[in-house]
């Protein structure tokens, strides 16, 4: 009997040392995971930060660059008037 209560205790350590291992392992995970999800976070949470002055700079882009619309009608217009002058021109022999 006294063999066998000597055998017992490294028979549960060794038995337990699976259990131990397992949740060695499982905390390193989680705080592997809350770690990356923490970082995702701040990054997330910095770029909201950012999003009004980036929206503001893109509908300044926008007010600033309208009038580039109506460039192919000054165009046009422009066209128009050199074939006038061209034809005006060549009626007066020059």
């Amino acid at each position: 009997m006294k063999e066998h209560a000597k055998l017992w205790p490294a028979a549960a350590r060794k038995r337990h040392s699976g259990w131990t291992t397992g949740y060695a392992v499982g905390a390193a995970v989680v705080a592997a995971v809350a770690a990356l999800v923490s970082a995702i976070l701040a990054y997330a949470w910095s770029i909201s930060d950012e999003a009004p002055k980036i929206n503001r700079a893109l509908k300044d882009a926008e007010r600033n660059t309208a009038p580039l619309r109506a460039l192919r009608t000054t165009v046009e217009d422009a066209a128009a008037i050199t074939g006038g002058l061209q034809r005006g021109r060549a009626r007066l022999g020059g």
